[in-house]
């Protein structure tokens, strides 16, 4: 699996998502955050809005659930069609088994880690996803600077990974754009999620390109 660029809409025109998303038709997903003012204080769109992108799309969905009770939910939007559903390990109260459902519903199970939550305490979890995101923002809001602090966390979760022998993905995201996407793909990144770096530029699909392009350039050796 190479370089994947996730652009996320919580940045695009929320009054016209599905021309939004056609706007990025060479990226590999579209990211959609689901935000319910209580785990983040911020309340973005839920599992009615997923349901009718999904359907207006072949983009496969990359839907990261910033919410509380995850283990009640986060099935919902597998069944929706979502090929991915990130939940917060900080909120689920059954991690792995929320992960074995997400994956029974047939989308990839994917678990996010806040910037000040360590990934060691995980590493007996890492075989059962399929994705791990590690956020480089605290979550809750679009546009917010990089935090460099969170670079030797991406590079200890790919060392993990490898030492288990683990094909799961690592996923950033928050203030990812042409000036720092380099620094996570050498730290061993390898799936990117860019929200105000993509929406805000003229031609949205040209920066999926160039942030493409940029990544592979740098990207961990493996």
């Amino acid at each position: 699996m190479g370089i994947q660029i996730t652009p996320s809409i919580l940045n695009a025109d929320l009054s016209a998502l599905a021309s939004e998303v056609g706007r990025i038709r060479s990226a590999d997903w579209v990211h959609v955050d689901v935000m319910d003012n209580h785990f983040v204080p911020n309340l973005t769109l839920g599992l009615p809005v997923v349901e009718s992108l999904a359907r207006s799309t072949d983009l496969p969905m990359d839907v990261h659930l910033m919410i509380e009770d995850p283990d009640r939910w986060a099935p919902a939007y597998a069944e929706a069609g979502c090929g991915s559903v990130t939940f917060h390990v900080e909120a689920a109260a059954a991690p792995v088994r929320l992960a074995r459902e997400i994956r029974a519903q047939g989308a990839r199970a994917s678990m996010a880690l806040k910037p000040a939550t360590p990934v060691d305490p995980y590493e007996d979890l890492l075989a059962e996803l399929d994705m791990l995101l590690i956020m480089t923002v605290e979550p809750g809001f679009g546009g917010q600077k990089f935090l460099d602090l969170c670079l030797p966390k991406i590079r200890r979760a790919r060392e993990l990974m490898d030492k288990h022998g683990v094909e799961a993905w690592l996923q950033v995201d928050g203030g990812v754009s042409l000036e720092t996407i380099e620094r996570c793909a050498e730290a061993g990144a390898d799936t990117f999620v860019a929200g105000s770096a993509v929406y805000s530029a003229d031609d949205p699909d040209a920066m999926v390109a160039d942030l493409r392009a940029r990544a592979e350039a740098a990207a961990h050796p493996r």
